[in-house]
Formats: C-alpha cells, sequence, structure tokens
C-alpha cells in the first residue's frame, strides 16, 4: 500500500503536470514563465509577511503560515505579476508560440504578436480616477490575464502546498527528500507548481487558444489528395455561397 500511495503521487505530481507544462510551453514562454514566477514570489512574500506581521495562523498543516503572510503574499503577487506581464509582454521570443518549419526541418518563434501582446488604452472606473489622477491607461491584454494567474497561485496554489504537508504527515516523514540542504527535496520546492500547471493549462484551452490557420494547413497537407480535394471544394462552395470567393476573384 505504502508504495502504490508514492507511485500514484509521482505519476500525478511528475507526469501528469510535466505533460501540461509541455503544452503550456508550445503556447509561448511567457505562459510557463510568469505562473512559475508568480508561485515562487508567491512564496517569498508570504514568508516575509508573515515572518515581520505574522500573529495569526492559517491551516495546522503548516504551523509557520499565517493569516497575514497568506494576504500579503496575494497583494504583492499580483502588482509583481502585472509588472512581470509587462515587461515580457514586449519580447516577442516570449510571447510567440513554437511552431514547426517545415521549410527549414526546426522548430521556430517568431510570429506577429497577437492582439494580447499589443498595447491598448483602457478606461480606469471612476471611483479610482480621483485616487490616480488619471483617466485611461495603457496596457497590455495579457496583463489583465495575469491578474487571473497570479490571484490563482496566491489563493489557490499554496493548497498544493498544505495537500503536500498532509501526505507527508500521513507517512510520518518531513521531507521528500533532502537535496537540497534546509529545504528538503525538488518535490518539497515544487510542491504549488503542479496545481499551477493545470490551471494554466486549462485556462489556456477555455479562454484563449483559438483555430490556429498554420496548423490546420499543416494537417490539411498530411490527409490523402482525394481527403484534400473534398475540403477545397467544401470550403469553396461555403465561400462562394457566402459572396467572399466571387469578390477576390474580381479584385
Amino acid at each position: 500500500l505504502f508504495q502504490f500511495g508514492w507511485t500514484h503521487v509521482t505519476l500525478l505530481i511528475v507526469v501528469t503536470q510535466s505533460h501540461l507544462i509541455i503544452h503550456n510551453l508550445f503556447e509561448g514562454m511567457i505562459w510557463f514563465i510568469v505562473p512559475i514566477s508568480c508561485v515562487i514570489c508567491n512564496d517569498i512574500m508570504a514568508y516575509m509577511f508573515g515572518f515581520f506581521f505574522g500573529r495569526t495562523p492559517l491551516i495546522k498543516l503548516s504551523p509557520k503560515k499565517t493569516w497575514e503572510g497568506f494576504i500579503g503574499g496575494f497583494f504583492a503577487t499580483v502588482v509583481f505579476g502585472l509588472l512581470l506581464s509587462y515587461v515580457m509582454s514586449g519580447y516577442r521570443c516570449f510571447t510567440c508560440p513554437v511552431e514547426f518549419n517545415n521549410d527549414t526541418n526546426s522548430f521556430t518563434v517568431d510570429c506577429e504578436p497577437s492582439e494580447l501582446f499589443q498595447l491598448q488604452e483602457y478606461n480606469i472606473p471612476l471611483v479610482l480616477q480621483s485616487v490616480v489622477g488619471w483617466k485611461t491607461v495603457r496596457m497590455y491584454p495579457f496583463q489583465i490575464h495575469s491578474i487571473a494567474l497570479s490571484t490563482f497561485a496566491s489563493l489557490i496554489g499554496p493548497f498544493g502546498g498544505f495537500f503536500a504537508s498532509g501526505f507527508k504527515r500521513a507517512f510520518k516523514i518531513k521531507d521528500f527528500a533532502n537535496t537540497i540542504p534546509g529545504h528538503g527535496g525538488i518535490m518539497d520546492r515544487f510542491d504549488c507548481q503542479y496545481l499551477m500547471a493545470t490551471f494554466v493549462n486549462v485556462y489556456i484551452a477555455s479562454f484563449i487558444r483559438g483555430p490556429n490557420p498554420s496548423k490546420l494547413i499543416q494537417q490539411f497537407l498530411t490527409l490523402r489528395p482525394d481527403q484534400q480535394l473534398h475540403i477545397f471544394n467544401t470550403l469553396k462552395a461555403h465561400l462562394v455561397d457566402k459572396g467572399m470567393l466571387g469578390s477576390l476573384e474580381d479584385a
């Protein structure tokens, strides 16, 4: 039973989450770096706020965690996520998804930045205008998504650590390993990351990912000639019905 439990936890935390992280990486490095950085920032700031201001215990599974650290870490992580997202959104190497180039037979990271990574102007709510003194603010749409990512990293992500603490207590051990002196093993440092990887993958699938023409064309070219011809005729008939093909031919 002991080995059975360890096997399932290893598969859940290592194999499954690694698979999801790879999927996130292919959407762009920013979807990997920002979430894990938010988790790291939350760990550090929660410790700092708890060390200096902590008075109220948060949960029995982790006696050293306090409400003051939990709340302070939340606000600090949201601000950090906004700043990091602003910096990274200006670089294509972080924002462009990884795509396979058939001509060079290699993976490339180069694209025209999507609307998520183009500066836009937003109106500030009337309640805040008197406080900040601005009516509008220019920011990247991805920064709005970063608020959701940093909020999850601060409020829900730590429960991955609570789960790991409960699991270790059930087996009467302090750490998963002693690879890092004073910090336990690798899994003790990444106990919050597996929840974050799952959330980011679901978030991208639900709110971000849309049809990708280049991927559709790659799949189209792998079909048999008769299947390609069938798709071509179907698409042609659809465009003719909409009147788009005629206008293109005239042009």
